[in-house]
């Protein structure tokens, strides 16, 4: 323990030289603040480190995926520091208080630039891990099209895969006949690009500073509603340039029709001019090959399962079954539904449902990471977010999926 002040070693005040007299008392009086100095940092740093706490604790949160359940209250995320200093460069930029946090400038360099580490002028900053997964979290959730296709992440421009007519010849032969070469199965390589997707909303800088809320919760929320917007609808008919080629645009007569080595999407009258039937639905329920159906579901609209699910067979039962297991989704000839209100509704010509194994059908491929770019001079006093995300999608197999046209 330290000796107080008070009984120190007294300074000799008889005979004493007046000069070293003032030096002893400078000296005894910086040390004295010194203390003091060190005691209300150390209170200071007791503080931010408690803030920093319930901000780490806020991101675990996060990263579990708590946007409305509840989750482990002493959750760590994978990258903790990361993360709390993305949450400060979030709210303050890089400049934010300079004099307190003048010694993690060296730490701040650690939020990646995306074109250069450490220079927000450079390309700005990749989001933490934790982010990134919450926003794809949060579009698993929501997006109908992501639950059910099969999604990959890459780390390149672009998602190729391999196709195979799978004609291999084949015949019949006695014991000593001649065995002739057979045809051989041809492949064709199949290529995903991405499209880049984005989103800018602006907050001002006020909000930012005194939010009494998960601010970057709200931002990520904010950011995967406008991707699911914008991916549920390129998902179904995008045109491929700058974003994923849609499924529909894959059906006879579509824009991507002759795009795929494997043909084009398996259409199915509804036996009606402008109608759906119970009978073009069972129609189209057989009108897929047998090894797809056994993990096939309904894609189709809320307005058109409304219309579907007024339908009845020849003794009077409905063709969509309620459910009436806990957990269990509802089916419609036995089938599972999705509801997607990017598909279209029901008119004449037009194709309100598909069915089909969408796991095997379409593709959806992610270009790894979420990258933000805070700019705080566009548009004072507001602070932008520019996050971009890339994406692609198409037909991955055209067998797996058909497709409900509204006709005779």
């Amino acid at each position: 323990m330290r000796t107080p002040l008070a009984v120190r070693r007294p300074i000799p005040m008889a005979n004493a030289n007046p000069a070293a007299v003032v030096a002893e008392l400078s000296s005894a009086f910086d040390t004295f603040k010194q203390r003091y100095t060190d005691r209300l940092d150390n209170i200071e740093a007791s503080v931010q480190a408690g803030f920093d706490d319930m901000a780490i604790q806020a991101a675990a949160r996060i990263a579990n995926g708590a946007g409305g359940g509840a989750s482990a209250p002493h959750a760590r995320p994978v990258d903790p520091e990361y993360t709390k200093l993305y949450a400060s460069w979030f709210r303050y930029g890089q400049d934010e208080r300079e004099v307190a946090q003048a010694n993690r400038d060296g730490e701040r360099a650690r939020v990646n630039a995306a074109m250069q580490v450490g220079s927000n002028n450079d390309g700005g900053y990749l989001a933490p891990t934790e982010w990134d997964r919450t926003v794809l979290q949060q579009l698993m959730a929501i997006s109908p099209m992501r639950q059910i296709a099969y999604v990959i992440p890459t780390t390149v421009n672009a998602y190729t895969t391999i196709w195979s007519d799978r004609s291999i010849g084949t015949g019949w032969l006695g014991e000593t006949a001649a065995r002739p070469a057979t045809s051989t199965p041809q492949v064709s390589p199949v290529t995903y690009t991405h499209g880049e997707l984005y989103a800018y909303p602006f907050i001002t800088q006020t909000l930012l500073d005194d939010a009494q809320f998960d601010i970057v919760q709200w931002l990520a929320d904010t950011v995967a509603e406008e991707i699911d917007r914008q991916e549920g609808i390129a998902f179904l008919s995008g045109d491929g340039q700058n974003k994923p080629r849609g499924l529909l645009t894959f059906a006879p007569g579509g824009l991507h029709a002759a795009s795929h080595p494997g043909g084009a999407l398996a259409v199915v009258n509804s036996g009606h001019a402008s109608q759906l039937t119970a009978d073009g639905l069972i129609n189209l329920s057989y009108g897929l090959p047998a090894p797809y159906r056994r993990n096939a579901t309904w894609l189709m609209a809320s307005t058109t399962a409304a219309v579907i699910r007024k339908m009845k067979d020849g003794q009077g039962n409905y063709l969509w079954q309620p459910v009436t297991v806990a957990g269990q989704p509802e089916t419609l000839l036995g089938y599972p539904v999705a509801i997607d209100e990017n598909m279209p509704t029901v008119a004449a010509d037009a194709m309100p449902v598909a069915f089909g194994d969408f796991l095997r059908g379409y593709v959806i491929n992610d270009r790894s990471g979420v990258r933000v770019l805070r700019d705080p001079y566009t548009n004072k006093p507001y602070v932008g977010f520019y996050t971009t995300k890339r994406v692609g999608g198409g037909v991955r197999d055209p067998k797996a999926i058909v497709v409900q046209k509204v006709a005779a």
